[in-house]
């Protein structure tokens, strides 16, 4: 029992660690020239107060609308949290750049861009019935720039068209400073002697960034259908990828930032996922067949988010956006110890910190169970003699071995599990800090002390002029890491030795197994790591001691 378990756990951390090596994350580039711009405190969005449905009604033509002949105009729209380009082709959104957020923890370099492609980053339109592939309408629009301080009251950006049907188009962007959600609403209006009937439809398109900036990375379109998470990768999209069902909102996800359209209520709906020629992802949402009588007009409201994958923001926002950032299996277990982290960030104002204090907290509730363990531990020590000699006796006789093997622990009244079943327990626990510690934006950034200016990047110190193998670059001293690596290998010099000598080789190797493996961990996660080898040194002195 004992040699299958040592060799179950081998296994795991065999998979452990080719995982560690095939998705080892890899820095950003820098695809835009310098700019220095002045950084915001993030807040809430405003909470989406609820929308009506959307509504057939008499016609009132919006003023200004313009035939679909005009050039196309850019609009550079300022708020103290981002900057953001609109153009008149498809009233649509180009760039979008978020002045909180830097590619590298130099805040000289570039602010990060949601839109990596020439693609726009979003559009929203309505297509008659029975035509595809209709070339954008090109809208008119009054505004040249909008600049907003923090505070203002929220303005609108109107866009009028008039389609080569006839049909007239207005599109409202309502734009609040100090939030990243937008307000949209789409006015169709159906001047003609005929009714028509048309699909309501929204597209997020980007071109997914050559190189990943956070550990556990996923890039690609997500949606919430029939109440449930669904996530499709990017190489998942390289064939189309139809949906059907109830849909509350579809985005495109990277790293920690994401883009969403969130509809006004949650319909049956479909959506198309396809990887065009030029490599752009797009995801797109389209509504059920929508009849608009002569003389009237069709109405309806949705959400846009442009911004980081903060659960705060998402979740103010509602509309089950907040389900947007999800942590797998691990889901149940990783948001509330995100929050603590979080509590804890609060008064220290320091993640590090913040995830010494987790860890210790962490400890604090398994310690009753991880003292059991290492008391079992020690007891099973005790009995090794007696049981090499058993499987000496019986080598030739597995059935005799286990019964006298079994009827040694109840003499002895001890557990061979024991020693095992309370670090499985935890096992949870550490996939899902491995989760939060490594694709959270909280700690995309965030500096502990000294060298350690980026928590969710490698440790590194003294940056070397060559390239170290299997290090991701930049190439350096792995101090955290080394010191992690020591620690472990002086707690398992303290732990009850197995009676078998191979079992034993193997639990001295696993210090420099994970050495090896944590070198390229964010430094959040070898942070906790080293934090708890340090407690857990402690309490086995602690057991030692007084079993002396």
């Amino acid at each position: 029992m004992e040699k299958k378990t040592i060799l179950a756990f081998v296994l795991s951390l065999a998979v452990l660690i080719a995982w560690s090596v095939l998705f080892a994350p890899k820095p950003a580039q820098k695809t835009e020239p310098s700019t220095k711009e002045e950084t915001v405190q993030s807040q809430p969005a405003p909470t989406a107060s609820p929308q009506p449905a959307p509504a057939v009604q008499k016609m009132e033509r919006p003023a200004g609308s313009m035939a679909s002949t005009a050039e196309e105009k850019e609009v550079v729209v300022e708020t103290p949290l981002y900057r953001a380009v609109f153009s008149s082709t498809g009233a649509s959104i180009k760039s979008f750049k978020l002045k909180k957020y830097h590619l590298t923890a130099d805040l000289d370099s570039p602010l990060v861009d949601l839109a990596h492609g020439q693609a726009p980053l979003v559009t929203i339109q309505f297509d008659p019935a029975g035509k595809k592939d209709m070339n954008p309408v090109v809208y008119h629009v009054d505004e040249d720039s909008l600049t907003m301080e923090a505070g203002a009251s929220p303005r609108e950006l109107t866009f009028r068209a008039t389609t080569s049907d006839g049909l007239l188009l207005q599109q409202t962007f309502r734009i609040d400073p100090d939030h990243y959600a937008i307000e949209h609403g789409l006015t169709v209006s159906n001047p003609l002697e005929k009714p028509v009937e048309g699909i309501l439809k929204a597209r997020i398109a980007n071109l997914p960034p050559k190189e990943s900036t956070s550990y556990y990375s996923f890039i690609g379109i997500t949606l919430l259908l029939n109440n449930k998470y669904v996530e499709i990768a990017s190489t998942d999209l390289k064939n189309e990828k139809s949906l059907s069902g109830l849909i509350a909102w579809i985005s495109y996800q990277e790293d920690y930032f994401m883009t969403a359209f969130v509809p006004e209520a949650e319909s049956q709906s479909n959506f198309l996922g396809r990887t065009l020629a030029s490599g752009v992802l797009e995801g797109t949402w389209s509504a059920a067949l929508q009849p608009i009588p002569t003389g009237n007009q069709f109405s309806t409201r949705s959400t846009l988010y442009m911004g980081p994958r903060d659960l705060d923001i998402l979740k103010v926002i509602g509309r089950k956006l907040d389900l947007a950032i999800d942590f797998g299996w691990t889901d149940i277990i990783a948001k509330p110890l995100l929050y603590l982290l979080r509590f804890f960030n609060q008064y220290t104002g320091n993640y590090g910190i913040a995830i010494i204090l987790l860890t210790i907290l962490i400890k604090i509730l398994f310690w009753p169970l991880t003292h059991k363990s290492y008391k079992s531990m020690k007891e099973m020590q005790k009995i090794q003699p007696l049981m090499a000699k058993i499987r000496e006796k019986y080598k030739d006789n597995k059935e005799m071995m286990n019964k006298e093997m079994m009827s040694l622990y109840k003499t002895y009244k001890v557990n061979p599990m024991g020693g095992c079943l309370p670090m499985v327990i935890q096992i949870p626990v550490f996939f899902a800090l491995f989760r939060i510690l490594g694709n959270s934006i909280e700690l995309r950034h965030a500096p502990f002390v000294l060298w350690i200016n980026d928590l969710s990047a490698p440790d590194r110190l003294f940056h070397l002029p060559f390239t170290i193998p299997y290090m991701t670059p930049p190439s350096g001293i792995p101090v955290l890491t080394l010191l992690m690596g020591a620690s472990m290998f002086i707690q398992q010099k303290m732990t009850p030795t197995p009676g078998d000598p191979m079992q034993a080789k193997i639990m001295l190797l696993m210090p420099v197994i994970f050495t090896f493996m944590f070198i390229n961990f964010p430094s959040g996660l070898v942070l906790y790591w080293l934090v708890n080898n340090v407690l857990s040194i402690g309490q086995q002195y602690r057991i030692i001691k007084r079993a002396a």
